[in-house]
């Protein structure tokens, strides 16, 4: 470290916490890599692994200190990728990069050495885990097409029912049979579909069936989500509010995943999705209220 502008006490106490955050990640990469099955995704968190643990060591050095990683932040994130994809917990966990390099930047002058470390917060990151290669955000594009189906065409469809049939356990009868039909026929669309087409963006082998499976799979969790409080509650409000609530949520949920793990914007696609599901809803409910006046249908 140079004499010239020495960081104050401050800058310092800072530097030790992005020591003991360089550290955690080091841990939280090592003990992904060991669990990684593919070899490629090994290599890629073997290798961040090392860059994290050499800013931690540039940083000692500057600091003057010994450190050690946060057990805590470890344990989240190792067991969030391990849940939920070591691509959205990775990113996830990197989210704070940013702050780290403007932080390393205003340090520059007075610590020359960290001039490395910002060039990697700016690039390195995201470009590794950009290189990781896991099924389940191969198959993103089947979830979307199964939960999109569900929140948009289903709760329309419950919403319609709500008011054209009387007492809510019909509703939710009527909902689970139809909700359970239209999964196995997105399943078998889904399957005709990645049949001919292969490969998905990246050029990257899909199976056919398992399009099918994750595309069945999220229709008939959101149906059984959505139809739940038809069949647990006897009143017609409550189930519709409720309803819509569920989809609000399972939509902030979904969405929130797929902007982490893509890297794309949030409140967008969150507010796009959700005006859609709520349009369609209420659309539906009117004219599933205005058939029972005019027709005069009673069951």
């Amino acid at each position: 470290m140079t004499d010239r502008g020495a960081p104050n006490d401050a800058a310092l106490r800072a530097l030790y916490a992005a020591q003991r955050n360089e550290l955690t990640e080091h841990e939280v990469y090592r003990r992904l890599a060991l669990r990684a099955k593919n070899p490629a995704n090994r290599e890629v968190l073997e290798r961040i692994a090392a860059d994290e643990l050499a800013h931690s060591e540039v940083l000692a050095k500057t600091t003057g200190r010994k450190a050690a990683p946060v057990r805590r932040r470890v344990f989240k994130y190792v067991w969030l990728s391990r849940l939920l994809g070591v691509t959205f917990g990775v990113k996830l966990m990197e989210r704070g990069e940013l702050h780290a390099e403007r932080f390393y930047r205003t340090l520059v002058p007075s610590v020359p050495e960290l001039a490395p470390l910002v060039e990697d917060e700016r690039r390195h990151e995201s470009e590794l885990t950009d290189m990781l290669d896991e099924e389940r955000l191969r198959y993103i594009g089947s979830v979307v097409l199964g939960l999109n189906d569900a929140l948009v065409e289903f709760t329309g469809a419950l919403a319609g029912l709500t008011f054209a049939l009387p007492g809510t356990r019909l509703v939710g009868m009527a909902g689970l049979v139809t909700g359970i039909a239209a999964a196995l026929s997105m399943g078998a669309s889904e399957y005709l579909s990645t049949k001919a087409e292969s490969d998905d963006a990246e050029g990257r082998p899909k199976s056919p069936f398992k399009a099918a499976v994750y595309t069945s799979a999220t229709y008939l969790f959101s149906v059984a989500a959505l139809v739940a409080p038809y069949l647990l509650l006897r009143n017609p409000y409550a189930c519709l509010g409720i309803m819509i609530g569920t989809v609000a949520l399972l939509i902030f949920l979904f969405t929130y995943y797929v902007s982490v793990a893509k890297g794309l914007p949030f409140w967008r696609r969150f507010g796009e999705m959700l005006a859609l599901s709520i349009g369609v809803a209420g659309v539906s409910f009117g004219i599933g209220t205005l058939a029972r006046l005019v027709l005069g249908v009673e069951v």
